[in-house]
């Protein structure tokens, strides 16, 4: 069984064009395992982008929406995000739950990567990143 970066290092070689993976812990927002090959992503900028990855999925704003719709259907709703899509200025950012493991794995990739690819090399993955999780 590989371990937590070893996946990662082997969905950035899978995916064109991709720059990194990581897998962040939704309930401390620590970054359990990454592999990336852009110079300038230092601790710091991984630990920001582990925190805003968790404010997206689990955050104040989500949770209040979820609240409303609660309210609004009669029936608890919450962690209701699965994926999340993101086309930034210069990158794609694909994000994936792991319910079982409240985790997350977020995929960077340069906007030359096809966007299914992206998604079906991510989803591929999921057993092995499950697999090498705590």
């Amino acid at each position: 069984m590989a371990n937590l970066n070893e996946v990662c290092q082997n969905i950035v070689s899978d995916v064109q064009d991709a720059l990194a993976c990581g897998v962040v812990d939704l309930n401390t927002g620590m970054m359990m395992g990454v592999h990336h090959t852009v110079p300038y992503f230092t601790q710091s900028y991984l630990d920001a982008v582990a925190a805003a990855a968790v404010e997206m999925m689990r955050g104040k704003t989500v949770r209040r929406v979820e609240q409303l719709i609660s309210k609004h259907r009669g029936v608890e709703t919450k962690e209701v995000f699965e994926e999340i899509f993101i086309n930034s200025a210069n990158v794609f950012h694909f994000m994936a739950l792991i319910r079982a493991k409240q985790s997350l794995v977020v995929l960077v990739t340069k906007k030359t990567t096809n966007q299914g690819m992206g998604w079906a090399s991510l989803r591929a993955s999921m057993d092995d990143i499950i697999a090498a999780l705590p």
